[in-house]
């Protein structure tokens, strides 16, 4: 009987070794045993794409996003919510980025201007004779009154052109004045409309105003046809273009920049939050009492007892003696 429960578990241990060699899926009776298993190569192996983009370090303006109102409202709780009421607000996110002007005239931004005009390939004739109509409009936000006219206006001069092929050396832009801050700043353009023609890649400007330019019956197009642009002085002042003070604006242009580009990324109640508690404190500052000053308690000062002058005598009258009796006879 011992010799039979040590040979049972001599069979079980060798039927247990035996399917030890099986483990390996890869492994087949008679295939020679791998001595050496292969080590992965980290630097070869591809790194997915969703990593790469979680692993990059936030940027400044990757936090800003997270306070734009479209933000909030292009996400799946916003999207879910308008949809209760009907409203598709994807669409109409869509539409209002969609601007409302001619897509056929460029439109000139603060990051297009060095490339597009400063630094735009020419030959020295046609840099001689390069002339941009540009337009700053302010129709982007109001579609109505003088804007909307001269917007008209001016796309109907550039038809204009297109067909009659008689202005070869004048191209056509638009200058949006709510979302492009350093030219306008650079300029001196603090409303809108205006039209600029500008030359010599930028260092020569003249300002219209678009009451005191005639604009109507393709009025435009023969303006610059005629080239009546040369008879007005061009702008050349110390902040101008090549001015001896132009660094300054430049400077002023440039922080304005930074500052619109925080600024226009937060939302309006932000906005009116920071403004308001700025000019509390301001107001509060401005028409706070003066400290009272404490008021000192002076003692008033003991007068010393004057000394008896020589020659006076302090003895006081003598009253004048009575009359005696009579004395009885």
């Amino acid at each position: 009987m011992k010799y039979l429960t040590v040979y049972w578990l001599a069979l079980l241990c060798s039927l247990s070794l035996a399917r030890a060699q099986y483990f390996s899926e890869g492994w087949t009776p008679g295939q020679a045993v791998p001595s050496e298993v292969p080590i992965p190569n980290p630097a070869s192996t591809p790194v997915p794409a969703d990593s790469q983009e979680e692993s990059a370090p936030l940027r400044p303006s990757d936090l800003l996003k997270l306070f734009e109102a479209k933000t909030w409202l292009a996400s799946e709780p916003a999207v879910a919510l308008f949809s209760r009421f009907g409203i598709n607000i994807t669409e109409r996110l869509a539409a209002a980025e969609v601007l409302p002007w001619d897509s056929r005239i460029p439109l000139i931004t603060d990051d297009n201007y060095e490339e597009m005009i400063v630094k735009e390939e020419l030959t020295e004739e046609e840099e001689a004779e390069r002339v941009w109509a540009l337009l700053i409009s302010a129709s982007a936000s109001r579609q109505d009154g003088i804007s909307k006219f001269v917007d008209d206006a001016f796309d109907e001069a550039y038809n204009q052109t297109l067909l009659a092929e008689d202005l070869p050396n004048v191209r056509w832009g638009r200058i949006d004045y709510f979302n492009v801050t350093y030219i306008t700043t650079k300029w001196g353009v603090w409303q809108a409309p205006f039209i600029v023609i500008l030359t010599d890649r930028g260092q020569t400007l003249r300002f219209y105003r678009a009451q005191n330019l005639r604009l109507r019956d393709g009025a435009l197009h023969d303006f610059l046809k005629a080239e009546a642009w040369k008879v007005t002085p061009p702008w050349k002042t110390a902040y101008a273009p090549g001015g001896e003070r132009e660094y300054i604006v430049d400077f002023v242009a440039t922080w304005m920049t930074k500052i619109y580009n925080v600024t226009v990324r937060l939302p309006r109640f932000i906005l009116l939050l920071l403004s308001g508690t700025a000019g509390s404190l301001v107001i509060g500052l401005m028409h706070r009492k003066p400290p009272k000053q404490a008021v000192q308690k002076t003692e008033p000062a003991s007068q010393p007892a004057s000394a008896p002058t020589a020659g006076t005598s302090t003895a006081t009258p003598s009253k004048p003696a009575t009359k005696q009796r009579k004395s009885k006879k």
